[in-house]
C-alpha cells in the first residue's frame, strides 16, 4: 500500500480518499515507511553543485529538463515554461502558459513542447513565441515528443497521439482499453527508429509505428497476480529504455524485461518492481527498486552484478549512468554517486530540501540536472 503511487480511479469516493491518502504517502512530507537513515561514507569521487536555479513547483506532477543545443528547457504546475543557459544556469526568458501544466517539457524541430491540465499541447519556438495549441481529449501526464516531422503526446486516459508539428493538427490516435484500477503515471513515450515504445497498466510494452499509429508489436513484461485488484496491480509506470536490438521494460509489482524490438518476444525476464524506471550503459542495465534498491543487471540475461540496499525506502530516482559512477536521487533531495563496478557509494551532495523527480537529466559525462519537487533546477558535477 504505501509503495503504490497515485491510482487512476473509474469508482466511488471511498476509492477517491484512498487514492488521496496513498498519493499522500508516497509523494508527501510524510511518508509511510521512513527512510533508511544516511550512514557516513568513504569518498571516492568528489560532487559538487554547479549552479542553482529556480524551475517552479512541481506538485503532484512530474517534470524533468529536457536539453537542446546548450539550453535547458523547465516547467511547472503553475505554467511557467523557461529557458537556461545550461553552462551558467542564466535565465535566458520565461513564459507563461496560462494554465496548469501537467505533462512535462519537450524539444525538438525547434520546438519546445508542454502538455497541461485541460489536454492542450502548447508549442513555442525556442525564443519563447507560442506557435499553435493543439486541444486532445484528457490530462498530458508526460513530456511530448518530437519525431520526424510529427509530436507524439501521451494522454492520462492511456490514449498515444500523433500529431503535426507544423500546425498540431491531429494526424492519428492509437487507443486501448485499461483495467478499473491502474497507478496514476506520468511515464511516456519513447521514441527510436521510427517506432514509439510504451508501457501500460497490467505490465504490457507495446511498439507503435510513429507516422501513422499502428500496432508493430505488443509484449508481456509483467503478468497481473493476486487476490485484490491492489494486488493485482503490474503496472509499467516508467519509460522503457532501447538499446541496440533490445527494448527493456519493468513494472511495480511485476518484473524487468527485456524484448526484441523486431517482433516483441522477450528475450529474459525477472522479478523486480520498479515505479521510477531504468537505464542501460555498457551491457549492464540499471535499476531503482520500488523498495529503494539498486540494482546492475547483465543486458543478455539479466543476471544481477550487484545490489546497493542502503537506500531503503528513499523513494529513488531512476539510474543514469555517468561513466564509472551511476547516481540516483532520493526523497530528501540527495544525490547518490555509486560505482559503476560494484554499488559501492563514491560520493554523495545534498541538493534539495525536497524529493528529487524521478528523471534525472545527463547534461555531460560528469554533469546532470536534477528537478526537486518544491521548484528547484540543480546542476551537479562529479569527479
Amino acid at each position: 500500500m504505501a509503495l503504490l503511487a497515485v491510482f487512476t480511479l473509474s469508482a466511488c469516493t471511498t476509492i477517491t480518499d484512498l487514492h488521496k491518502d496513498v498519493s499522500e504517502r508516497i509523494f508527501g512530507a510524510e511518508p509511510a515507511n521512513p527512510p533508511e537513515a544516511l550512514t557516513e561514507i568513504k569518498q571516492t569521487a568528489s560532487a559538487k553543485l554547479l549552479w542553482q536555479s529556480k524551475a517552479g513547483e512541481a506538485g503532484a506532477y512530474d517534470f524533468t529538463p529536457a536539453l537542446e543545443a546548450g539550453y535547458a528547457y523547465l516547467t511547472s504546475a503553475e505554467g511557467e515554461l523557461a529557458k537556461l543557459d545550461v553552462s551558467s544556469g542564466s535565465q535566458v526568458w520565461r513564459v507563461s502558459v496560462g494554465e496548469k501544466v501537467t505533462g512535462g517539457v519537450g524539444v525538438g524541430g525547434s520546438l519546445v513542447l508542454v502538455g497541461t491540465h485541460q489536454g492542450a499541447v502548447y508549442a513555442y519556438d525556442v525564443s519563447g513565441k507560442l506557435q499553435w495549441k493543439s486541444k486532445l481529449n484528457s490530462e498530458v501526464l508526460s513530456a511530448p515528443k518530437y519525431f520526424d516531422g510529427m509530436i507524439i503526446v501521451r494522454t492520462g486516459d492511456s490514449r498515444i497521439y500523433g500529431i503535426n508539428a507544423n500546425d498540431g493538427s491531429r494526424k492519428w490516435v492509437y487507443d486501448r482499453t485499461t483495467p478499473a484500477l491502474t497507478l496514476r503515471s506520468s511515464a511516456g513515450v519513447v521514441v527510436d527508429g521510427g517506432a514509439v515504445y510504451a508501457g501500460f497498466a497490467g505490465g504490457k510494452l507495446a511498439a507503435i509505428r510513429a507516422d501513422n499509429g499502428k500496432v508493430l508489436w505488443e509484449a508481456s513484461v509483467a503478468q497481473p497476480k493476486g487476490v485484490t485488484e491492489i494486488e493485482r496491480i503490474a503496472d509499467i509506470t516508467s519509460l522503457p529504455f532501447v538499446d541496440g536490438p533490445l527494448v527493456y521494460a519493468v513494472a511495480y509489482q511485476g518484473r524487468v524485461a527485456a524484448v526484441d524490438r523486431t517482433n516483441g518476444r522477450v528475450v529474459w525476464n525477472r522479478d523486480i518492481s520498479s515505479l521510477t524506471g531504468l537505464s542501460a550503459e555498457d551491457a549492464r542495465i540499471f535499476v531503482s527498486h520500488a523498495m529503494g534498491s539498486v540494482y546492475a543487471l547483465d543486458y543478455t540475461t539479466g543476471k544481477t552484478f550487484w545490489r546497493q540496499g542502503d537506500l531503503k525506502n528513499r523513494q529513488l530516482t531512476a539510474p543514469v549512468p555517468m561513466g564509472n559512477w551511476i547516481a540516483v536521487g532520493d526523497l530528501e533531495g540527495y544525490v547518490h554517486f555509486l560505482s559503476r563496478e560494484d554499488g559501492s557509494f563514491s560520493a554523495r551532495i545534498k541538493a534539495a530540501d525536497s524529493p528529487i523527480l524521478p528523471q534525472m537529466t545527463l547534461v555531460s559525462a560528469n554533469t546532470l540536472l536534477a528537478q526537486s519537487r518544491h521548484g528547484g533546477i540543480y546542476a551537479i558535477q562529479i569527479k
